[in-house]
């Protein structure tokens, strides 16, 4: 992968210091950012396959440079740098065309294998429905973790690529039920259904949160739509 260039920006030096020593086994170019400022002066001079972008810098904020990526460097992947508990920015990045988002703190190998991942993807994988079907299975695969503020993530993501799947707005009741919060999963089911009335997880989802005495337990989370791929 020699001779794509990355740009990591960061305003911590130590962040920015373990992405570039995480990098050298790939043979990657890369150079870095301590602000939203400096990223954009860099931006406008030179052109990246991938850029690694802290959300949460003084001055200008990594979302504001991930717009403008979008408008000057649209050929650039953005790999956002974030924290488990800042979910709705992160949410709001991947809207914005974020191709993935990295939690701090993370492993070098991760870091690697995924950057490798994203690098070594075919033109064809922007198609809608490989995308979709991507994202949706990185939530899945998730949750069977029990990593629910990453899967809360990766489905947002595979709705905002299709805003007419059953499957993603089924996982993410069971996600917002998981967190206690029955109101948000009774709109997420009721949303999954009314774009197909036949899904059955997501009736099965239904009435069982709709039942009296209600429980928690019986989640269906839809692994058996991923199975049948």
């Amino acid at each position: 992968m020699s001779g794509r260039s990355v740009l990591i920006v960061d305003d911590e030096k130590n962040i920015r210091l373990t992405l570039s020593m995480a990098l050298e086994e790939l043979n990657l170019p890369v150079d870095t950012a301590v602000s939203g400022e400096e990223a954009l002066h860099k931006l406008a001079g030179k052109s990246y396959a991938l850029i690694l972008l802290d959300l949460r810098m003084p001055g200008i904020s990594g979302l504001e440079v991930l717009r403008r990526v979008a408008e000057i460097r649209p050929e650039a992947k953005v790999i956002i740098i974030t924290a488990y508990g800042t979910i709705e920015s992160a949410v709001e990045a991947m809207k914005l065309g974020a191709v993935d988002f990295l939690p701090k703190p993370f492993d070098p190998a991760e870091v690697r294998e995924m950057i490798s991942r994203i690098l070594s993807q075919r033109a064809d994988d922007s198609q809608r429905d490989q995308e979709y079907a991507k994202y949706f299975a990185l939530a899945l695969a998730r949750t069977r973790a029990g990593e629910f503020d990453a899967a809360h993530l990766y489905v947002h993501k595979a709705i905002a690529i299709d805003p007419e799947r059953p499957e993603a707005f089924n996982l993410l009741g069971g996600l917002c039920e998981a967190r206690g919060d029955r109101l948000q999963a009774d709109k997420n089911y009721r949303a999954a259904l009314a774009l197909d009335a036949s899904y059955k997880p997501a009736q099965r989802n239904l009435d069982r949160i709709t039942r009296r005495p209600y429980t928690q337990l019986g989640i269906d989370w839809g692994y058996q739509t991923e199975k049948n791929r």
